[in-house]
């Protein structure tokens, strides 16, 4: 077997994830510099555009041009995983994590923890992912490194400890305290990257010993024999101190704090050195679980090159250059370019022609690639985002992710005919790299209808289609995904019979109808005996069935969850036809669904809002005018969190009116959980505006 160029203790896979305009970006750029991946510095000035988050903008920075970038530093191989800022509640972020084994908090010096960063921290909790902090831009105006560290603290977590601290601020910062060696390091050169260990300056001499103290207490308290030591008074040594703060950190009892700024290349090596000191390598995660695609039995792989291939496919890009890039994550065993291998989730077979490692700008083509490496390749035909690809003979699922249904839709129309064959071609483009977003034409009106998992979704969506695939485009207003279904059971024949001159038309159906469980879909059952019904009209009728349900009963929204038997009729030797047993079954289920009880379901979000206490009531009143119902309240890390249940159609605006109600302080997450029967007054207006 071909060598790797790294043991699996040797990579580092990490992400750095952030509140929008925390400086991510300018802080990728500095890794990629020191590590002489780039050979000149992006730069992206300050005033960072707001919308840098988004992956077209990322694009076209300087370097990051795709979602995992190659770099090497003191021997070590790392991956830096571009993660979007932005939780667009969708699965592209939690991904990211899902691949990453640990991460980089970037924090803002003047800001401190923004929501942002409470968000993207709690999706870091859920996925368990270890991480150390960044406090950038201690060189402006208002920045205050104990304000941004409390901050720290007081929000996301009590176990933060400062491992660093800033030697002078605003203009006169000048470098920062290592308090591990307890000595003062200062960035020379153009551009910070000659690191010269000094002499602490006396005058920070007394608040760095301080500082120390704290780190020392913080670290030994984490580890018994150091607290042993501590507690007698013996001297513990700069090892010693590190090689529990790498084992606290992997177990997520402390968070490692560093400072600096990197427009200003200042402490910006230091997170590449926290990054190989205290973040996992692929070996110290051990395992990866998944399922056998037949038995649904778990299964488990070490991450090792002995063990059957399986990787985890978390992006797919569109490169100007080679098309469509699918990256992907190797768990296990070793690919070499040319093999077959199975997509176990659609059950495909896939040929990986092109094995490549992205590094800014440039691509390195390998032959083969190993465990707990980070890929991309180019051509797949049926792989998107969450499929599993692995080894023939050992199918695995990796993970079923299953995407949630979106709750929220718009039309889009072309502006010019010109345009009309571009817009799709984007959209189908789209629709491949993120599950999430779905299309479909509407048959009657003719129009296109895109959905999505909420506003800021769709918007997103709109301005890619405008920036990346110049399509031209007007968007309706957004509109919530209503259903329609029938709560109880029914009865129903339709005769479908014409004659005018020639030959006539004769079909004829008894249908029954019957609620399934929510979530359940359509079933339709053939009880036709003794060739009541032809053969050859069943699949028609059943065709005519379907389409009606489609359409709706009530306010012309799909109609599910519903049984349809067809259990007798009757036919004409001559008369009878497909279209008019596909008629029949169409009109029976409308009248049998009229007197079955129907009623309109409307999605509701599982909506969690973290919210300093005192607009704690304010919140749960405003909820509650939402139609909202509160299922439970806790506490977290001195924040209240409000979970609840929400009508969709009642959170269009929220995020705005959340930052009104308090001072935009607080945040949310909301996902899709379930259809419920809408209330009669709000079924009333949506006939009604529907009737329109």
């Amino acid at each position: 077997m071909a060598n790797r160029s790294h043991p699996l203790e040797k990579l580092r896979n990490f992400g750095i994830i952030a509140h929008i305009d925390a400086g991510k970006t300018t802080v990728s750029e500095r890794l990629l510099f020191y590590t002489g991946v780039s050979h000149k510095i992006g730069e992206v000035h300050e005033g960072d555009t707001v919308m840098d988050w988004m992956p077209q903008e990322r694009e076209r920075g300087i370097t990051i041009t795709a979602a995992a970038i190659t770099m090497q530093w003191k021997g070590i191989q790392m991956n830096l995983i571009d993660t979007p800022g932005h939780i667009d509640f969708t699965a592209e972020v939690q991904r990211s994590l899902r691949v990453l084994d640990g991460a980089c908090v970037v924090f803002d010096g003047v800001a401190g923890v923004e929501p942002q960063s409470e968000t993207v921290w709690r999706q870091a909790d859920k996925y368990g992912t270890p991480r150390i902090c960044f406090i950038n831009k201690l060189d402006r105006m208002g920045a205050s490194f104990e304000k941004s560290f409390q901050s720290i603290h007081d929000k996301l977590t009590k176990n933060a400890v400062a491992i660093t601290i800033p030697v002078g601020t605003e203009a006169d910062f000048a470098g920062v305290v290592d308090l591990l060696k307890m000595k003062m390091l200062s960035y020379e050169g153009d551009m910070g990257q000659n690191v010269v260990e000094k002499e602490i300056p006396d005058e920070v001499l007394e608040k760095a010993k301080q500082w120390h103290e704290k780190m020392v207490d913080m670290i030994a308290g984490s580890d018994e024999k150091l607290t042993d030591k501590l507690l007698g008074g013996e001297v513990i040594s700069r090892e010693e101190l590190m090689a529990a703060l790498r084992k606290a950190t992997l177990a997520f009892k402390l968070v490692p704090v560093f400072c600096g700024t990197a427009l200003k290349n200042k402490g910006t090596q230091l997170i590449l050195d926290a990054v190989i000191d205290y973040l996992p390598s692929p070996l110290d995660i051990g395992l990866v679980k998944g399922t056998d695609p037949k038995t649904g039995a778990e299964i488990e792989r070490k991450f090792s090159d002995d063990e059957p291939f399986s990787a985890l496919v978390f992006k797919v890009a569109t490169d100007p250059f080679v098309g469509q890039l699918t990256f992907f994550r190797v768990y296990s065993g070793v690919l070499n370019k040319g093999t077959y291998l199975l997509n176990s989730v659609t059950g495909d077979q896939e040929r990986i022609a092109r094995i490549l490692r992205m590094k800014s700008n440039s691509r390195e083509e390998l032959d083969v690639i190993y465990a707990g490496e980070i890929g991309a390749t180019v051509g797949l035909k049926n792989t998107v985002t969450g499929h599993t690809l692995c080894d023939m003979q050992k199918p695995i699922v990796l993970e079923k992710i299953s995407f949630p249904e979106p709750v929220i839709s718009m039309r889009v129309e072309p502006k010019t005919k010109a345009d009309q064959e571009k817009l799709i071609a984007s959209i189908r483009k789209l629709t491949q790299e993120d599950p999430t977003f779905r299309i479909k034409e509407d048959i009657e009106t003719g129009e296109t209808i895109i959905s999505g998992m909420g506003e800021l979704h769709l918007d997103i969506i709109q301005d890619r289609l405008r920036r990346e695939f110049n399509v031209d485009a007007n968007f309706g207003k957004p509109q919530v995904a209503y259903r329609e279904t029938i709560t109880a059971e029914s009865q129903a024949e339709e005769k479908y019979a014409r004659q005018s001159g020639g030959k006539g038309q004769y079909g004829h159906v008894k249908i029954r109808l019957a609620p399934r469980e929510r979530g359940a879909g359509f079933e339709f059952v053939d009880e036709i005996k003794g060739g009541a019904i032809p053969k050859e009209f069943i699949k028609p009728t059943e065709k005519g069935i379907i389409e009606a349900l489609d359409k709706g009963i009530i306010a012309g929204y799909p109609m599910v969850d519903v049984q349809v038997t067809l259990y007798d009729g009757s036919f004409h030797e001559v008369d009878s036809s497909e279209f008019a047993f596909k008629i029949a079954g169409s009109m029976a289920v409308q009248q049998g669904a009229k007197a079955a009880k129907p009623v309109i379901l409307e999605p509701i979000m599982k909506t969690e809002v973290i919210t300093p206490e005192d607009f704690f009531g304010t919140v749960i009143s405003d909820l509650s005018s939402r139609r909202g119902k509160i299922e439970e309240t806790k506490e977290r890390n001195g924040m209240k969190v409000l979970d609840a249940m929400v009508p969709l159609s009642e959170m269009f605006g929220y995020a705005t009116a959340l930052r009104s109600l308090t001072e935009g302080r607080a945040s949310f997450t909301m996902e899709f959980n379930n259809y419920e029967v809408v209330p009669n007054n709000v079924a009333t207006q949506i006939i009604e505006s529907r009737g329109k």
